[in-house]
C-alpha cells in the first residue's frame, strides 16, 4: 500500500495568491516533500521543538499549528504553509496584525480574553525555556498581561476587539520595528 502524497496546488496560482516567486515556492517545497506535503500536530510539534531546545515549545507550537491550519481539518498543508509564511514575512502591516490576533485570539470568537493572552504567554515563556536572563518570576506572564489590557482594552470591557489590537499595535514603536525584523528573510 503506498503512501497518499499531497501535491500542492498549481504553483502559478499559489505565486499569484503568495508574495513569494516560483523558485522560492520550489525551495519551500522541497522542504516539505520529505513529509509529503502535508504535515500533522504533532510532527509539526518536532520540527518546531528543535528551534527551542532549551525550553518546552509544544504548547506554543499548538497555537501557532492552530492559526496555519486555517481549514481546521488537523494538519498543515503546503498551502496553509506558505500562505501564513507570505503574511508573516513580506505581508503588509495590517496582514501581519490580523494574522497575530487571530494566534492571540485562541476560540476563534473575534475577541482577545486575559486568559486566552496568558495561555499564550506562559506558552512563549515555557518555549524560551529556564535560561532567560534575568530569571523570570512564576508571576511575570500574568503581569505583561495586565500590561498589554491596560494598553490594549481602550474602553475597559475586559476584552481585546481586533480593532483595539491593531490601534495598539501600531501605535507602538517597538511592535512595529519588530514587525520588520524577518522582511528578508527568504
Amino acid at each position: 500500500m503506498s503512501a497518499v502524497r499531497h501535491r500542492p496546488e498549481g504553483l502559478e496560482q499559489l505565486e499569484a495568491q503568495t508574495r513569494f516567486s516560483r523558485k522560492e515556492l520550489q525551495i519551500l517545497y522541497r522542504g516539505l516533500q520529505e513529509r509529503d506535503g502535508v504535515v500533522n500536530e504533532d510532527t509539526f510539534k518536532d520540527i518546531y521543538s528543535q528551534f527551542f531546545p532549551q525550553g518546552d515549545a509544544s504548547t506554543y507550537a499548538h497555537f501557532l499549528f492552530n492559526a496555519f491550519d486555517t481549514d481546521h481539518n488537523g494538519s498543515v498543508s503546503f498551502e496553509d504553509f506558505v500562505m501564513g509564511l507570505s503574511i508573516l514575512l513580506r505581508g503588509t502591516v495590517q496582514e501581519k496584525l490580523n494574522w497575530a490576533f487571530n494566534l492571540y485570539d485562541i476560540n476563534k470568537d473575534g475577541y482577545i480574553t486575559k486568559e486566552e493572552m496568558l495561555d499564550i504567554m506562559k506558552a512563549i515563556y515555557d518555549m524560551m525555556g529556564k535560561c532567560t536572563y534575568p530569571i523570570l518570576k512564576e508571576e511575570t506572564p500574568r503581569q505583561h498581561v495586565e500590561i498589554f489590557f491596560q494598553k490594549m482594552d481602550k474602553n475597559k470591557d475586559g476584552v481585546v476587539t481586533i480593532d483595539e489590537f491593531i490601534d495598539c499595535c501600531q501605535n507602538d514603536e517597538n511592535i512595529m520595528r519588530s514587525m520588520q525584523l524577518f522582511e528578508n528573510v527568504i
